[in-house]
């Protein structure tokens, strides 16, 4: 068999496998922090947390299917191997920018609510307070 056959199945198994072990990691784990985000909304919460994980899974199988292609004939054990480090280490690198970008993107959603939730008035905007000192 064809080594540079044996890398790509060798590529889009481990890095599928990567993808679905990261995104299922990101979903338990995330699912707490966007219940944050939108302060206790359980089913809002439970909605965007499966959307980011059908966003992660197209972006980084989509991006491990257009990054399968060599250009390079494989044709030793060694070879594979470092075709293999320079695709898989680019697809982890890929995984961690998206994970960076979902929690950055949280953050400022969470940023923005607590922000929000302390601009409440302390007294309706039909009542007053009485001065002190003057």
């Amino acid at each position: 068999m064809d080594l540079t056959v044996v890398t790509y199945v060798i590529y889009l198994l481990v890095s599928i496998g990567l993808t679905v072990w990261v995104a299922r990691t990101l979903s338990r784990n995330g699912r707490v922090f966007i219940g944050d985000v939108l302060q206790g909304n359980e089913k809002l919460a439970d909605a965007v947390n499966q959307l980011l994980v059908v966003g992660f899974y197209l972006v980084n199988i989509g991006f491990v299917t257009l990054y399968l292609r060599s250009s390079e004939e494989i044709d030793t054990a060694r070879g594979l191997f470092e075709a293999l480090s320079v695709k898989l280490g680019v697809v982890l690198l890929v995984l961690g920018v998206m994970h960076l970008g979902n929690v950055w993107v949280l953050n400022k959603m969470r940023r923005r609510g607590i922000m929000e939730h302390q601009q409440t008035p302390p007294v309706a905007p039909q009542g007053w307070t009485v001065p002190t000192g003057a």
